[in-house]
């Protein structure tokens, strides 16, 4: 219970938390305890060839780091990454080798406090889900040369038929970097200190963001120029891939080239823009949780084989509900073709919610500036929520697939939405906002975002000549599954069917006779709720423990084409 430990209780399998089936150890994280790992790792002295860092995907929610009796640094924040250096830290090799001893120490007060804790909650049930602790990403260890890549940021131009390159370095050694398609080169380009002097490399360096604080000068931008350009999409995810020599450091990577976009079709109604073409979002609520590993996807293949099935039922979106993923789930969505949009993950004071949404049933959406009715009256909460919001778009940055940001959701912690959106805006001005999902709107943002499942399913026109309109979230018709349920005495859901042949046709119904006749008004995107079930909640399309699809693949394959077809001849009329 103390920040001190003398003794361990056992062995936990990281990265799962201990809360988790798969840790092996399945206990909760009390906000009064602290829990302690211990790992030492022996490393080749030669692997040490300059700074020595060591990496964490996630520790949820307060880290502090000791190694061989240091302490390099902690982090406060369960969703996203932070790297320390820790060459500082190493003794003298024994046997041509280095010891480290590795301790992290870590709290967590989920639900009682403005932290950032996402469906978590102590007291789980509902719409809120088991809590979690400690580490749920993977660790990892690297040396890396004096004079190294710190920072990648790649931006498409798919007009100019380039990719952006900025880098940040921590020196000026000369740099190369190449472009392949399909295996083929199709673009390189190189930069020598020399070209610093250059009046557009000063520009760059005047303008770049610099989130580890270092000097200006160590701030580069590339434009490399591709002989063969294709453009992404999730009909056609292709990649590139890209290496990158800067002095004794190699790096490789991807990316896609695609535009996001808001415009007006031939009626002057808002829509979303893929490519300078409309295009429309028929997705799924994702909330990333797994009946064995909680926060932490138990497999690769696990994370595949849901985006795999969204896809097989004709879905192009998935909406990432108030959880940020390991990178490699993002690679996936990349990489087969699936749109994201993504949720800043929430923390408030207040745990109700209720009165938000009655409001927003009858039309009546509070001003975010009144900090107590939202849940966020400590300023030092609001402002490390921010940091934590610039920590995930830093981290994210780079997706192909994320075309949309969501730092709010349903006024869960809400506070200045409006001026978030520009500051949202103001780091990335290539992908899209919904500044306030569902209610508590501030009238800004690119979407009239809407989450509707008690009422019947309407929208105006003549929004849609100001906003995108967004049903982002409808639905969640539960169906339970008998040998399938994680708590068959709680049963959460907000239509519920015995038979799988009448949840089918209902979800098809609803699709059909409230959403189809949306779309000749301008709606453009959708989210139905959800793709899983998670714990009560039985409104997914598959259960829990992914085992049994309860949604026909192919009828939901069906209805999302007749969607799409409605919205071209929408959109070409």
């Amino acid at each position: 219970d103390g920040p001190n430990c003398e003794k361990y209780d056992g062995q936990i399998l990281v990265p799962f938390s201990p809360e988790s089936v798969l840790s092996g150890v399945s206990r909760t994280l009390e906000p009064h305890q602290y829990l302690h790992y211990q790992r030492k790792v022996s490393i080749p002295e030669d692997f040490v060839r300059g700074p020595l860092l060591l990496h964490f995907g996630a520790v949820d929610q307060v880290a502090t780091v000791h190694v061989n009796g240091r302490a390099p640094g902690h982090h406060t924040g369960g969703y996203t990454p932070f790297c320390l250096d820790i060459t500082d830290c190493l003794t003298g090799a024994d046997a041509d080798a280095y010891t480290l001893d590795i301790r992290v120490t870590v709290q967590d007060c989920s639900d009682t406090s403005w932290h950032q804790t996402g469906k978590q909650r102590l007291d789980r049930g509902g719409i809120w889900y088991t809590p979690q602790s400690g580490i749920w990403q993977t660790v990892w260890l690297e040396s890396v040369p004096d004079e190294y890549i710190k920072d990648l940021t790649l931006k498409p131009a798919l007009e100019e038929g380039a990719i952006r390159i900025g880098l940040e370095t921590t020196g000026d050694a000369p740099l190369a970097a190449r472009a392949y398609l399909h295996g083929r080169l199709v673009g390189s380009v190189q930069w020598t200190q020399s070209d610093s002097q250059s009046a557009r490399e000063r520009e760059w360096e005047k303008s770049a963001p610099n989130a580890a604080g270092t000097s200006a000068a160590s701030s580069k931008e590339l434009l490399l120029e591709l002989s063969e350009v294709a453009a992404w999409s999730p009909e056609n995810p292709v990649l590139y891939d890209l290496e990158i020599d800067y002095g004794q450091d190699s790096i490789k990577s991807y990316f896609g080239m695609r535009h996001f976009s808001v415009s007006t079709d031939a009626k002057g109604r808002k829509q979303f823009f893929l490519n300078h073409k409309p295009y429309f979002q028929s997705g799924l609520l994702d909330q990333g949780y797994y009946s064995d590993g909680l926060l932490t996807p138990p497999s690769d293949e696990a994370m595949i084989a849901d985006i795999e099935l969204a896809r097989s039922m004709g879905f192009t979106m998935l909406r990432k509900h108030i959880k940020i993923e390991p990178l490699r789930w993002y690679y996936h969505c990349d990489r087969l073709g699936m749109l994201v949009w993504q949720d800043m993950v929430n923390g408030s004071e207040r745990k109700d919610i209720i009165l938000h949404g009655a409001l927003a049933i009858a039309g009546v959406h509070l001003k975010d500036s009144h900090y107590s009715w939202f849940g966020r009256q400590d300023a030092g909460g609001r402002l490390q929520w921010e940091v934590e919001l610039a920590e995930m778009l830093a981290h994210l940055k780079n997706v192909v697939s994320i075309n949309t940001w969501v730092p709010f959701n349903e006024a869960w912690g809400q506070f200045d939405a409006a001026r978030i959106a520009g500051v949202v805006a103001s780091v990335d001005d290539t992908r899209l906002i919904d500044h306030a999902s569902g209610w508590s709107d501030q009238r800004t943002g690119d979407y009239h975002s809407r989450h509707i499942y008690f009422t019947k399913i309407r929208f105006s026109e003549r929004s849609a000549k100001k906003r995108i309109l967004a049903l982002t979230e409808f639905g969640g018709y539960s169906l339970p599954e008998p040998e399938h349920l994680f708590h068959p005495e709680k049963i959460f859901g907000y239509k519920k069917y015995e038979d799988r042949s009448e949840y089918c046709a209902a979800v098809i119904d609803l699709y059909e006779t409230q959403v189809l006749p949306q779309i000749a008004k301008g709606l453009n995107a959708l989210v139905y709720t959800q793709l899983t079930d998670v714990e009560d909640e039985i409104n997914g399309l598959i259960t829990y423990d992914r085992k049994k699809i309860k949604m026909d693949p192919a009828s939901m394959n069906t209805m999302n084409a007749r969607l799409v077809q409605a919205f071209k001849d929408s959109v070409l009329d």
